[in-house]
């Protein structure tokens, strides 16, 4: 009867004195705020609407307030719906588009502005809508605020273009998120605030604290050391050579340990600078710096050899190919580069570790067209005097070269043939003494077999003094003492004083008698088998090529002489004792 009669007031408090649940209160109040809608009284139904917040579906009132364009209206709606907590994401977008839209910055400021506890709201929602709207001031406010550091920095960077604010406030962040930041905005802020972009860099390479104003407080009380990798910062200085010295100049003062990948860019830069310079002085002084990096041995190797060559720094090459031991690289560089005095040089300085350099760089000089025999004959002169190669490989060698004359050798083959004269007769002068001595010990080994020996001996060989019987004699002339054989002789069938070196000679005959039965075998093996090649490098590793000392008869001996070295063998070497 009320509802019918319009009479709302009086029902509400009818419901009130009858204690209807707030369900049907709610109901009451949704009534009469359509009431007064349909008659235009939106002022008076608005906070109708507002009391039945929490159980009338906010999107029942905020549509009839959009078709009516009563924007003043649904503010006030939704900030109650705000205060009670019950807006969404959708309904703070709606009221700052409200604030917004009525231009109304004061409260728009309360609303944003309102203590953490009394935020009622998505704030990266507001966020969102307020930089859209262009309220780009009041967004990096609740930004910085609520600690939304990505969407300070994006609204600083994109929208304020207020690049050195950025910057103070990423050197105020934890290190992980100062780290993160600086990769996605260095290039941008390098490109604005250079220098003050290189201070932060040094500082989060080295040892990162957050400023004293750091928006994490808990961050400052970290002993923590941070430290980003430098590495990952080069590209950020694409477009800034000098930053970029200056910075990685920085890490490797600081820490000489930094990465390659530091040492490598300041290499490259140095570089650089040393291929553009034009100052004979500026550049001596730029080539010593880049000296200094190789020396360091934190570059890597092959980069650094590459960069070099790149740049054309011949002392960069050089020393990295002498680190390297490439001296053959060594060598072809001089060659290519046709510097005759520096090839000789590199053969002096690195030839008695690489011998192939004298032979190669006597093959280069004679390929060449111009009068070259001076560096010809001082490269000969060396391969004489240690005999690095033979006279014919010199003669074909010098054979391609048509202003090498027969007088550039003629000392060298003059030399040679002396030498070689000589050797041959001192060899025969040692072939007509090891026959002298052959004969001399034929005639003892006969003399031992037919004649007696008279042993005259008078003291014993091992303590020296006079003979006593028992005693022993041995036929190689030494006499011991009974007692002192048996207390120091291995065996009493030997004698002691000649045992080590006949023990010698025993296994020098044993191991030749070896190797000849191993020859025998190969060749047996060799024969038989179809593989011929895998014998041979099975061989290799057994030494039956090494070379061997053979003892023969000479020329014209007789066939019996093998009797008599057995017979040497069993009399002489063993020394069978006798007893007195």
């Amino acid at each position: 009867m009320l509802f019918k009669k319009n009479l709302f007031v009086m029902a509400i408090n009818l419901a009130k004195s009858q204690h209807l649940d707030n369900d049907g209160l709610s109901e009451i109040f949704r009534q009469y705020g359509d009431h007064l809608y349909v008659k235009g009284d939106h002022d008076g139904a608005i906070q109708q609407y507002i009391r039945t917040i929490g159980k009338l579906e906010p999107s029942y009132v905020i549509r009839k307030f959009l078709d009516a364009q009563r924007i003043h209206n649904l503010t006030a709606y939704l900030q109650a719906l705000h205060r009670q907590s019950l807006a969404n994401a959708d309904h703070t977008t709606l009221l700052l588009n409200c604030y917004t839209k009525l231009k109304d910055s004061s409260k728009l400021e309360e609303f944003i502005k309102s203590n953490e506890s009394e935020v009622h709201f998505d704030v990266e929602i507001a966020i969102k809508v307020l930089r859209q709207a262009g309220y780009h001031s009041h967004a990096v406010f609740l930004a910085e605020r609520h600690m939304h550091h990505e969407w300070y920095l994006k609204i600083q960077l994109e929208d304020l273009k207020n690049y050195q604010e950025a910057l103070r406030y990423i050197g105020r962040l934890p290190f992980d998120q100062a780290e993160s930041n600086m990769k996605r905005y260095g290039k941008i802020l390098m490109h604005h605030v250079p220098e003050s972009t290189t201070i932060l860099l040094k500082r989060l390479c080295t040892d990162y604290h957050p400023s004293k104003d750091s928006t994490d407080r808990d961050s400052l009380d970290r002993p923590v050391e941070n430290k980003a990798n430098p590495e990952e910062f080069i590209p950020v200085f694409a477009n800034n050579p000098r930053e970029l010295r200056a910075f990685l100049e920085h890490m490797i003062e600081v820490d000489p340990f930094s990465p390659e990948g530091v040492y490598d860019t300041l290499l490259e830069l140095r570089l650089q600078d040393w291929a553009h310079e034009q100052d004979p002085g500026k550049k001596k002084v730029l080539q010593e710096a880049a000296l200094s990096l190789l020396r360091s041995d934190n570059t890597v190797f092959d980069k650094a050899l590459v960069l070099c060559q790149m740049h054309n720094f011949k002392e960069g090459v050089l020393y990295l190919y002498e680190k390297g031991k490439l001296y053959q690289q060594i060598m072809h560089y001089h060659m290519q580069n046709e510097e005759y005095g520096k090839v000789v040089e590199a053969c002096k300085r690195y030839g008695d570790s690489e011998v192939c350099l004298w032979e190669q760089a006597l093959g280069y000089f004679a390929r060449k067209e111009e009068n070259c025999k001076a560096y010809i004959s001082e490269v000969l002169q060396h391969i004489d005097e240690n005999n690095l190669m033979p006279p014919l490989l010199v003669v074909q060698t010098l054979a391609h070269n048509s202003t090498a004359s027969l007088s550039v050798i003629k000392d060298y083959l003059i030399n040679k043939l002396e030498r070689e004269t000589q050797q041959i007769e001192e060899d025969e002068r040692k072939i007509r003494q090891y026959r002298e001595e052959t004969a001399h010990l034929r005639a003892e080994i006969q003399e031992l077999k037919t004649c007696a020996k008279i042993f005259q001996k008078t003291k014993c060989s091992m303590c020296n003094s006079p003979l006593e019987l028992p005693s022993v004699h041995f036929l190689c002339n030494h006499s011991f003492h009974q007692h002192c054989l048996e207390s120091f002789a291995e065996s009493e069938a030997e004698c002691p004083t000649c045992t080590p070196e006949n023990r010698k000679v025993m296994d020098m005959l044993r191991a030749q008698d070896q190797k000849r039965d191993l020859h025998d075998h190969f060749h047996r093996q060799l024969k038989c088998s179809n593989d011929g090649f895998s014998v041979i490098a099975d061989y290799f590793g057994r030494g039956v090529f090494n070379k061997l000392t053979l003892i023969t008869d000479p020329p014209g001996g007789k066939s019996g002489a093998g009797n008599l070295e057995a017979e040497f063998n069993r009399d002489l070497l063993i020394n069978t004792k006798r007893n007195v």
